[in-house]
């Protein structure tokens, strides 16, 4: 370079003459990029609220939805807990009628075997008692010919054996059984007959 250019190019710098750009893709350059792009993945305060929010908004869904799975629970826990009282309530209530029942079934048996009839009020007065409790869910059952269930019938007397059979029967029906619902209030009492334990001819 020779002394002339030098001189120049002295004297452009001192009047403030601009440095020329640097090349595409100097180390400026991709200096400038890494910032930005720093610059737009960095959260803002904006964004920073909305996740709190979405997090504190499915907070309160599963708190919402534990209190209605609870709330769920305990309703229908009051409502079974209702019903075992109601039925408490209505057996202890028509456990002791079963004895009165017992005697209008006594009554009309008489009737029966002598040939005459009930007084005409005292009919009436069994007859509405025996529609009442059976509305208020008492159910009578007990017929000759069943089968004999252990669980609902109480065996008073094995009476022989019956060739008619397959199990043992019942055959006689010394008191009805009385239930509410699937609830046995009294077993029916009854005499049964068993199968012929040999061979027949």
């Amino acid at each position: 370079m020779t002394d002339e250019s030098f001189d120049s190019q002295a004297a452009g710098e001192e009047q403030g003459t601009p440095a020329p750009p640097p090349a595409p893709g100097s180390f400026g350059d991709q200096a400038a990029e890494m910032a930005n792009e720093s610059e737009v993945e960095e959260p803002t305060p904006a964004d920073d609220e909305l996740t709190v929010t979405k997090m504190e908004l499915a907070e309160r869904t599963s708190d919402l939805q534990r209190l209605q799975a609870e709330f769920m629970n305990y309703k229908r826990r009051v409502e079974r807990d209702r019903e075992l009282i109601k039925e408490n309530a209505t057996y202890a209530a028509l456990a002791p009628i079963v004895e009165v029942l017992d005697t209008v079934d006594r009554a009309r048996e008489h009737a029966q075997t002598s040939g005459q009839s009930m007084d005409p009020g005292f009919a009436a007065v069994a007859d509405q008692l025996e529609r009442t409790v059976a509305a208020l869910g008492l159910a009578k059952f007990g017929m000759p010919g069943e089968a004999f269930d252990p669980t609902v019938h109480e065996a008073l007397s094995h009476i022989g054996e019956d060739p008619e059979v397959q199990v043992t029967t019942c055959k006689v029906i010394a008191k009805a059984g009385y239930r509410i619902g699937d609830r046995v209030v009294r077993a029916a009492q009854v005499l049964v007959v068993d199968p012929p334990s040999g061979p027949t001819e």
